[in-house]
């Protein structure tokens, strides 16, 4: 078996690191998805570092397991067709990208949930809501405690990242067939990446609040890895995406 390339390596290692780190961190009372996650851009909490450092913290085992489990699956042939620079930047594209979009997709729900409330409501949100969840604690009336989720929580992950790399894998090798669980036949990949796409479609579109996942941000990532292959592709002559070195 070949050896993992440098790139989808260390990303592994870094990722599963930084997951060890929010364990070791928690046993003395730090949350580092607290101060590396991403935060609203309004929140106090909130710094542009963390459109970088979300992607590497992850709120599970199973979160962090997942996503390593397709960075490692397809982010080692993108690696090896792109070489480690342009699979690098395509990464942290996506990655950023969908951090972007998560962030104007929270700004809609925020001032969506605003306009319901008055101005006094809003301030006791912006001034205690913070602190309240630091505490593990929100607000009684239902819709300052959701405008205060909204305001303060942090989103973590590579999963936008990921979604990234599975719309690179479908684009480069289309009909590439998959087998996937539970499916009792092979998928070609490139009805496997749409066929991801609609579902979180779907799913942000349904805004279940108990989901507790960014599926827009999922999608966001799939939408930048979608226009920097087009660019690529226009820059190369049109080529397959082959040629990048």
């Amino acid at each position: 078996m070949n050896p993992l390339p440098t790139v989808t390596k260390n990303l592994l290692i870094i990722n599963v690191l930084m997951y060890l780190a929010t364990l070791a961190a928690e046993r003395y009372g730090i949350d580092l998805g607290d101060y590396l996650g991403l935060h609203f851009i309004l929140s106090d909490r909130f710094n542009a570092a963390q459109l970088i450092t979300y992607m590497f913290m992850h709120g599970s085992f199973w979160h962090v397991f997942f996503n390593m489990f397709a960075v490692w699956m397809f982010g080692r042939i993108l690696e090896q067709v792109w070489g480690p620079k342009r699979f690098l930047f395509y990464y942290m594209i996506c990655g950023i990208g969908a951090g972007l979009i998560q962030e104007v997709v929270t700004g809609i729900h925020y001032y969506t949930l605003q306009a319901g409330l008055s101005p006094e409501a809003i301030e006791t949100v912006m001034r205690e809501g913070a602190n309240a969840l630091r505490e593990y604690k929100n607000f009684v009336d239902p819709a300052l405690a959701n405008l205060n989720l909204t305001l303060n929580s942090s989103t973590v992950g590579a999963s936008g990242a990921v979604y990234g790399i599975l719309l690179a894998f479908g684009m480069l090798f289309p009909n590439e067939r998959m087998f996937i669980f539970p499916l009792p036949f092979p998928i070609k990949a490139k009805w496997f990446v749409i066929g991801y796409a609609v579902i979180e479609l779907y799913a942000g579109l349904a805004n279940n609040p108990a989901d507790n996942v960014a599926h827009f941000a999922h999608l966001g990532g799939m939408i930048f890895g979608f226009l920097l292959i087009l660019y690529w592709r226009k820059k190369n002559n049109g080529n397959n995406g082959y040629y990048y070195n």
